[in-house]
């Protein structure tokens, strides 16, 4: 089997795994399965390299993801008029399966989430040397870069329904300490749960971008629920946060930093915890510290048990 069939073998497992979740009523684990397969897609529609898909699949994919949200809202917000229904999304089913061969009308009228570049762990330190090699020979031009991430609002989400006898985790980021904390523009975290190896287990958030900044600090103060109760976080796994922040010169958003919390680290009030330099190692192998001055993250947990 190609690699490109493998690949879409996992998207209509997710994808059935997700609706079958729904089916069942497990309204969280189904949000997690569709939200992650959303920005699968979404990655795979803005990606840059030679890829096995034409345009025109690449527009059905991102359309596909926003069908994908579009249900994982409905079921996050009951009241919604715009409710977006199981039976709707199970109608996509076919063209997951057969993305390679589907050459009909999208069935909903809807359009691919707005385009975002979404940079992988070290992909902007490669920018960032093409860029250095293209003005030491004179090529390149601005709009060979990508544009800026709009990551003003941000993409943070509203607390999970409870469940009796289950944790539910909300981490205020308080501020994160750096020598040249003055010089970012447009700072902000970006906030994942990975496995030992590095896959994602939640939705990925944005905060909004900070505007706040004293001495070497640069103030957050918002708070971030985390999209899975705690005891179904699997043994291994971390809480990561990716300090950014936008580079007029490259015209790129770079991660300058990360931090990331282990389970055994999670209980109730503040902690401090270490940053490290990029690239973001999400396996947690070769870590190095950034800086040795006393300069951290900061923050505060919440636990919510619904007994």
């Amino acid at each position: 089997m190609s690699d490109v069939n493998k690949t879409i073998q996992k998207w209509h497992a997710s994808f059935r795994k997700g609706t079958d979740f729904d089916s069942w009523g497990q309204l969280v684990e189904a949000i997690d399965e569709y939200q992650i397969l959303a920005r699968q897609l979404q990655k795979e529609v803005q990606s840059t390299n030679a890829s096995d898909f034409t345009e025109d699949q690449k527009k059905t994919l991102g359309k596909f993801a926003t069908c994908l949200e579009m249900r994982s809202a409905s079921l996050q917000c009951t009241q919604s008029n715009e409710e977006f229904k199981l039976e709707d999304l199970k109608k996509l089913e076919p063209i997951i399966k057969n993305i390679l061969t589907y050459n009909k009308q999208f069935p909903f009228d809807v359009q691919p989430v707005p385009l975002r570049k979404i940079l992988a762990p070290g992909e902007e330190e490669n920018l960032e040397l093409e860029e250095e090699e293209d003005a030491a020979t004179g090529a390149g031009s601005p709009e060979a870069f990508p544009s800026r991430v709009p990551g003003a609002l941000g993409t943070l989400l509203p607390r999970l329904p409870s469940e009796p006898g289950m944790t539910l985790l909300m981490i205020k980021i308080d501020k994160i300490g750096l020598k040249d904390a003055g010089q970012c523009i447009d700072p902000y975290m970006t906030i994942s749960v990975k496995d030992l190896n590095g896959v994602d287990l939640n939705p990925v958030q944005d905060t909004p971008v900070a505007t706040r900044k004293e001495d070497t600090y640069i103030h957050f103060s918002v708070d971030v629920e985390i999209q899975r109760h705690v005891e179904r976080l699997p043994k291994g796994a971390a809480i990561f946060f990716e300090f950014k922040h936008y580079k007029p010169k490259k015209r790129f958003t770079s991660t300058k930093c990360f931090a990331f919390m282990e389970m055994d680290e999670i209980k109730p009030g503040p902690i401090v915890i270490e940053l490290y330099k990029k690239p973001t190692d999400f396996k947690r192998k070769k870590l190095q510290l950034l800086t040795k001055k006393p300069l951290y993250l900061h923050l505060h947990q919440t636990l919510h048990k619904d007994c």
